[in-house]
């Protein structure tokens, strides 16, 4: 019979010590650290976890372990642990574990739902089932983080390539590199505990800006500074809201000179005052930035000197700046840096910073997977800081962005930072970053997938989404010539109903190849498509109010932005695995369409290396469509609350299918009875208009209430309490509305204002309020 060591942290005293081990610490009275190790006893450097285990009052009777929310019991013959809950309920069974290969596998229940793992593009919720080699690329991403309807999580501390598979056998983890099982257990009961927990363990998130949350526009790519300027000015010229305008790659020149970190191309000659013009314009300025570096930059010569360069193969692979295929006559020489070193990392902001010094607001990291193509045996044994490819591939992402995020708050500005990534790992949401889910193909497969990938982002502690919207490669749709696909009907109605799905991500942004996607290029002002568009990015600034405050929420409340309906309804069984709908913060349901109502789908098949739409396989022509048209949708009501239409104000009861009448220009979205939702005025950019006569929506048929958060918009003062709530209280019963005293204050802060109140019956009433306590009956 083997032996089992185990250290409990309020004991102190392993039981025994021998050659195959296990050591159990509580963190927290429901999160558990587990570490199992076949020689001797060991204690991983985590690069994800930064909280250092609690006090926690133990019980131990035998091999059995409790505290106040979990008991552990350790089955010394086989090794293998099983987590109860304080009423005793089983949560989780370990099944059996070997090292080598690294394995560790669990026993779910029947029908027992799990989720999580990244954004993985198979348009699944659901993992049960699942096959899956989880290593970063430029589609999907992974962290390692799986949570269950039953209220627990499980985040695996590896960070090498891992296969995930769920069978007859049970649910398993399997590294391909790692000396030691390590990994913790984590019971909040919810979702959102999952959530609370893992953000505990990994770090909170910090705020964005406040004028991130309005409308992004980009393209690949702006080829000169007057055309990335010119766009800010059409904007403000058609009075079409927009807050950031994004520089994509090659400002720098040629390949050979890839990612500078300066604008060196001729077209580029004074970068500097383009983003001093964007500024005066309103607008602010992100810029392209990457994980490797071609070989004539400074950057490569230092890091090659130090040898802090992989000798992977990565993009771009020829130095002839011609996108595809690429000329492999002419090898480009980048070399992605070693980021797992601080060294390297230092040397990485050390450039970096010229673009800061010039008033960058805002970094797209782009490729942080990053791309490695052709992958050898002798790539994964390369070394680099700390271990191997292999053994810290899936960090990658984390530590280059990371080092950005430490090193910005060091020199900090008064901007808050903010980071664009193309991939992440567990605890990047602790480091100002924002991941958007790749060079997605243009296609309504594509949009569908990218609800499910989202969510699943999300609950791995993640809150930070964002989809190009309209999907990155639209080639397929470029019907009449060259960069015709926004005149393309078919294109045109998936940019409409993408951009209605991307209203509801915490970034709002346009972005893609192949065709130029500012709304000008989708007809003129008045035209139905233009005006949809428009419409759209209207709205979003309306509901900033509403998201600023849910994104405080994430901040202090360990909130997320989007919610799969069984967060909120998980005894619905009919919305475990729905992929079509979620909640849009605490109050709205977002229903997206997602199909096609107006033109066919056109059928891409993808690459199966980048997933780009490079080899078309049909598709129906270009076709007119009536945009004017009603079209039917059936959309499901969750179960637990009764649910307001937002355009109509109709109230339907939940746990129903209910059939609506869409329209080309709505997103069809309702509003959970018993909710409160501010909405503010349109405006050019944040901080146009004062927020001096918000509307508040109040929902009746339950109580509600809402803290509306404001603070500077910028800077971190908010960190040392500079920011205001007031806080909304609905009666359901006497129709009374409470609203606070304002909590808090902060520099600049609005002292006198109104608040416009309504009701989905039509009742308005407008109020003075100069931070006193006010109780109105409607």
């Amino acid at each position: 019979m083997n032996r089992i060591s185990i250290a409990i942290l309020a004991l102190l005293a392993p039981i025994a010590m021998c050659a195959q081990g296990v050591k159990i610490e509580f963190f927290t009275p429901s999160v558990v650290h587990v570490v199992k190790y076949p020689g001797q006893p060991v204690t991983p450097e985590s690069k994800v976890i930064i909280a250092k285990p609690q006090e926690v009052k133990l019980t131990r009777k035998g091999s059995t372990t409790s505290s106040s929310e979990l008991t552990v019991k350790l089955d010394e013959k086989t090794g293998c642990i099983t987590f109860l809950d304080a009423k005793g309920k089983v949560l989780l069974r370990e099944k059996s574990h070997t090292f080598t290969p690294l394995n560790q596998t669990f026993t779910l229940d029947k029908g027992e739902a799990i989720y999580g793992l990244g954004t993985i593009q198979n348009g699944k919720m659901n993992r049960r089932g699942e096959h899956k080699r989880m290593e970063q690329s430029n589609l999907e991403d992974f962290q390692n983080v799986i949570q269950s309807i039953k209220g627990w999580g499980l985040y695996w501390d590896n960070y090498a390539p891992t296969q995930f598979d769920d069978d007859a056998r049970g649910m398993s983890l399997t590294s391909e590199a790692g000396d030691v099982i390590d990994y913790y257990f984590m019971y909040g009961g919810s979702a959102d505990g999952v959530i609370a927990q893992m953000r505990f363990l990994s770090g909170d998130v910090p705020m964005f800006p406040l004028w991130t949350y309005g409308f992004w526009q980009s393209k690949e790519r702006y080829k000169t500074a007057a055309e990335t300027e010119s766009i800010v000015d059409k904007y403000r010229e058609l009075q079409v809201p927009l807050d950031g305008i994004i520089q994509d790659w090659q400002y720098w020149g040629s390949n050979y000179l890839w990612n500078a970190m300066d604008f060196l191309a001729e077209d580029f000659a004074n970068g500097k005052q383009l983003i001093k013009n964007v500024h005066q314009k309103h607008a602010h300025f992100m810029i392209s930035i990457w994980a490797s570096f071609g070989p004539m930059t400074q950057q490569f010569r230092e890091l090659d000197a130090k040898g802090l360069l992989l000798p992977i193969e990565t993009w771009p692979q020829s130095g002839i700046s011609h996108i595809w295929p690429p000329r492999m006559d002419y090898p480009s020489g980048v070399k992605v840096y070693d980021a797992f070193s601080p060294e390297a990392r230092a040397i990485y902001w050390k450039y970096l910073k010229k673009l800061y010094d010039y008033g960058t607001d805002a970094w797209w990291m782009d490729s942080t997977d990053p791309d490695f193509f052709n992958p050898k045996e002798s790539d994964y044994q390369h070394p680099v800081t700390g271990g191997t490819w292999r053994s810290l591939r899936n960090a990658f992402p984390l530590e280059t962005v990371r080092g950005i995020y430490q090193a910005q708050r060091k020199d900090d500005r008064g901007k808050r930072i903010f980071i664009m990534t193309r991939s992440s790992f567990a605890g990047q949401q602790h480091y100002g970053s924002n991941m958007w889910s790749g060079d997605v193909a243009s296609s309504w497969e594509m949009l569908r997938n990218q609800i499910p990938a989202g969510l699943s982002f999300t609950l791995t502690g993640n809150p930070n989404f964002n989809t190009d919207i309209g999907g990155f490669f639209c080639g397929s749709y470029n019907t009449k010539g060259s960069g015709s696909a926004p005149k393309n009907p078919q294109f045109q109605e998936l940019y409409v109903r993408w951009m209605q799905y991307g209203l509801f991500c915490p970034v709002f942004r346009s972005h893609g190849a192949d065709a130029p996607r500012e709304i000008w290029q989708f007809g003129e002002p008045g035209t139905p498509v233009y005006q949809s568009i428009k419409n759209l990015i209207d709205f979003r600034y309306r509901l900033i109010p509403y998201l600023y405050s849910t994104a405080s929420q994430v901040t202090n409340n360990n909130f997320s932005y989007m919610r799969p309906l069984f967060s909120d309804f998980a005894a619905d069984k009919k919305v475990w695995d729905m992929t079509d709908e979620f909640m849009f913060g605490r109050s709205i349901l977002a229903c997206p369409i997602v199909e096609a109502q107006y033109t066919q789908e056109k059928i891409i098949k993808e690459d199966a290396m980048t997933g780009w739409d490079r080899k078309e396989v049909t598709g129906e022509p270009a076709a007119q469509a009536d945009w004017t048209e009603t079209k039917t949708a059936t959309k499901y009501l969750p179960k637990g609350a009764n649910w307001y239409d937002f355009w109509t104000g109709k109230l339907y009861k939940g746990g129903q299918n209910v059939v609506l009448t869409t329209r080309f220009d709505q997103v069809p979205m309702f509003v959970r009875a018993g909710s409160i939702v501010p909405l503010g005025p349109v405006m050019q950019y944040v901080g146009e208009k004062p927020w001096d006569n918000l509307e508040i929506h109040i929902y009746p048929g339950a109580d509600a209430e809402f803290s509306l958060y404001e603070d500077e918009g910028d800077g971190y003062n908010y960190e040392q309490g500079y920011y205001s709530n007031i806080i909304f209280t609905w009666t359901d019963r006497t129709r009374t509305l409470h609203i606070s005293a304002r909590q808090g204050g902060y520099k600049g802060m609005i002292l006198e204002r109104k608040f416009t109140l309504m009701l989905p019956d039509g009742t308005t009433k407008t109020i003075d309020y100069n931070g006193n306590q006010v109780t109105v009956k409607l």
